[in-house]
């Protein structure tokens, strides 16, 4: 089952504070009219105890009342600022591993509201070598992570295992090869980064596209364990979840490690 965690998020936030909001205007004044109503119907001196215990907020009440600023907090931060991702699958291989743990910027493309997406400021925009978190278009509840290729308007052609954009083939340098698979550097924009090409694997996606208006082209490393842009299409901009910059741990099992952290174009493979 699929949850999202944005909007459970949000929905505690708005309990919690509906229960404080209510507790401040209406039931903290109950609570102040019973204790007049029982001191003055006492003839002798009031208990205390009973007038403590008619104070007393009762404890959903002080449960969300101490949880609203620590919810609302994690919501702002995850909404505008940082949210941690978890690498599920090798298609961004050798940059990102299974099991890694990244940092996701999210105002570097513009803050947008939690949930539903909606840009409020615009702050930058994708640019070509950027691993972007997004939405997948053909189900948006489950995020992607892939490298950025395309760009509005741009024209991709990818022949042979390598990308040509508006007419330019993109730079390649051969770092290591087995009998499995090659390793290359891609000069991507001005990003330098690795991908892997396998020998006996070949996806049979090649083509061309053009990338529509606030749209974006985007490829795993792993290019040939990749299903991205060249299966299901492009990434609309209101798709976007923010920029990947960096790696803080890494878990593959059980036991946490931390020889993989660093920002993601700065990684050792």
């Amino acid at each position: 089952m699929d949850i999202d965690f944005s909007l459970v998020l949000v929905i505690l936030v708005l309990i919690c504070g509906l229960v404080a909001l209510l507790d401040r205007v209406y039931l903290i004044k109950k609570r102040q009219l019973a204790v007049t109503q029982y001191q003055s119907s006492m003839n002798d001196a009031p208990h205390a105890d009973r007038i403590q215990k008619l104070q007393q907020e009762p404890l959903w009440i002080e449960y969300s009342k101490s949880f609203f600023p620590v919810l609302l907090l994690v919501l702002l931060l995850r909404s505008f600022l940082l949210e941690p991702f978890t690498i599920p699958s090798g298609s961004m291989l050798p940059t990102l591993r299974v099991g890694d743990y990244i940092l996701v910027n999210k105002y570097s493309y513009g803050l947008r509201l939690p949930v539903i997406g909606t840009k409020i400021l615009t702050l930058g925009a994708p640019q070509r070598g950027d691993v972007m978190v997004f939405r997948y278009p053909e189900n948006p509840r489950i995020n992607y992570i892939k490298r950025v290729v395309g760009l509005p308007g741009d024209r991709i052609v990818y022949y042979n295992k390598k990308l040509t954009i508006n007419g330019q083939p993109l730079h390649y340098k051969l770092i290591a090869q087995t009998l499995e698979k090659q390793v290359w550097q891609e000069q991507l924009g001005d990003v330098n980064h690795e991908i892997w090409n396998f020998r006996q694997i070949d996806l049979g996606i090649e083509g061309q596209w053009i990338v529509p208006v606030n749209q974006y082209f985007m490829m795993g490393d792993n290019r040939d364990n990749s299903r991205d842009s060249r299966v299901w299409g492009f990434v609309p901009d209101h798709n976007i979840v923010g920029k990947a910059f960096a790696v803080w741990m890494y878990k593959p099992k059980w036991i946490p490690s931390f020889d993989h952290n660093g920002f993601i174009n700065a990684i050792h493979k």
